[in-house]
This record gives structure tokens, sequence and C-alpha cells, in this order.
């Protein structure tokens, strides 16, 4: 994420980190479009080979109880339209602390999977899961081939939704020697966020954790500590009055990372790592 716009995608990652060789194989299969997403390249995703496999997720029933009559906000990252409308995206919206750019165009795999279609794929697969199971589901945006909404918009979607709880789904697009997810939590700086600081904390733990044990995906090799990265930079989550937290769901630069997201089965394990999050995170809130 995070990619400056000039007509056309530019791939880069969305923070500093040193990058490390590890990687890890893909436990699932080639993916066939999925819903609301486009099906990636036949190719196989590079990025540096693929060899540590990932610790084996954990499957069965989710427990998502808690999750019944609670208002959640779904946003997946960018929208498969932004790169033909540089003009709107470049715009320059409040952050909390200043102002930014309304959004960009995400990264991709390097066989052309977008990170636009992969956010909503996963979404769909969210919201399906907490529907299920009584929650009341406000999304962002309700396609794939729209334009922002922007980043402020984001946030203030879940914020007059009076939201128990909000995420936002992405990919990063590091250097491909990085592999793993991380989740970007509000740092306090002085912004709407301040005030749920340590809720937002919370809800990282818990979303870190049940994603970790759903998926099987490592933590990030290349930035964080321990899965966990507070950012000060994040329009989304400085606005944010409601718990929230963005997830990059893995590194899709990394050949690893890009196969296990590019799988529907990949998808559905990511969907059920962060209903598993959410809900453990609701559970403690009564």
């Amino acid at each position: 994420m995070f990619l400056a716009i000039a007509g056309l995608a530019l791939l880069a990652g969305c923070g500093p980190g040193t990058a490390v060789a590890a990687h890890w194989a893909d436990p699932g299969t080639p993916a066939a479009a999925g819903p609301g997403s486009a099906a990636p390249s036949a190719a196989s995703p590079s990025g540096g080979p693929a060899s540590a496999a990932p610790a084996v997720p954990v499957t069965g029933p989710l427990d998502l109880h808690a999750v019944s009559g609670k208002t959640i906000v779904i946003d997946p990252g960018h929208d498969g339209g932004n790169g033909a409308h540089p003009e709107i995206i470049n715009k320059l919206v409040p952050m909390g602390t200043g102002m930014k750019a309304c959004d960009t165009t995400g990264t991709e795999t390097n066989s052309g999977y977008q990170e636009a279609a992969f956010t909503f794929d996963v979404a769909l697969r969210l919201q399906a899961l907490l529907k299920a199971a009584g929650a009341k589901v406000v999304m962002t945006r309700t396609d794939n081939t729209g334009v922002g909404p922007c980043v402020d918009k984001r946030a203030a979607i879940g914020n007059d939704a009076h939201a128990d709880v909000a995420v936002s789904i992405h990919g990063d697009g590091a250097p491909a020697g990085g592999h793993g997810f991380h989740v970007m939590e509000p740092k306090k700086v002085g912004a709407p966020s301040d005030a749920i600081i340590g809720l937002s904390h919370q809800l990282a733990l818990k979303v870190r954790d049940s994603y970790r044990t759903r998926t099987g995906i490592p933590t990030s090799t290349y930035i964080g500590t321990d899965g966990i990265n507070p950012r000060a930079d994040m329009a989304g989550l400085n606005l944010s009055v409601v718990p929230k937290v963005l997830v990059e769901c893995g590194n899709m630069r990394n050949a690893g990372d890009a196969a296990f997201m590019s799988s529907t089965t990949g998808r559905q394990k990511v969907a059920e790592g962060l209903a598993g999050g959410l809900a453990a995170f609701l559970a403690t809130e009564g």
C-alpha cells in the first residue's frame, strides 16, 4: 500500500524495514476468481523462492457468538478504479495530524493480482461469516470498480455507524525478501483516535493471535514487533473514534505470501482469522 500515483501503480513497501531472506510455502491452491475478485494470472507469483513451510493453521468451527448484535465496519483497502483517476485519489484530505492523499492504487503480486481485488474478496468472505453469526456489517465500499472512498471518509463511515469495532484489510508491497503479516494500530499523536488507543491495542492483539492461528502465516519479518505496528500516519486510524486496526495480511511481493493470498483457500483462512480476532475482542468488551 501507500503508493504514489503517476497514471500507473508504483509498487513499494508500506513502511520502513530491513528485508530478510526467510520465506514460507503456500498451503493453498492457485486461485480462481473468488467473490469480488479478478482471477490472478496463471503464472506463479514470483518474488524469491518459497522454502520453509508455515505453521499448520487451526481448522474447525469458529466461535463467533460474541459478534451477535454488534455493528462491525469492514474497510477493504483501495478500490479497483483508483488507478484510472489520479485526479481524485491524489487530492489531499485531512489525516488527523495534517493532510495526505485521498487514497492510492495499492500494490499487486508479481503475477498481477491486485491488492484492491484481494481486499474486497476477503471483505466479502468476512462479511458473510459475521452476518451469519448475527452481526450488523457496514462496508466502506460495496464493489471493486469504483474510486475511493478517501481515507478520511473511510474513518467517518465507522464513526457515523457508531461501530463496536472496525477493521481495515490490506496487503503489503514490501521488498520480496520480507514476509508475514502485521497489524497496525493507532499511535497517540493528538488525533481523534487518542480516545481509543487502549481499546485498539487490545483489538490488535486479539486479531494478531487469531490471524496467526487460523492462517499459519507468521508475523512480519520486516516491520513491527511481534506482528504489532503502531502508526501515526494513517488517516483511517487517526480519525477513528471507534476501536480500529489495519491488517497487512501478508507481503504481496513475497512468493510464499503472494501464493497464499492469491488462493481461494488462503483468502478464506484470512477471513476466518480476522473474524476470530474480532469476536475475541468483542467477547472481552461484553
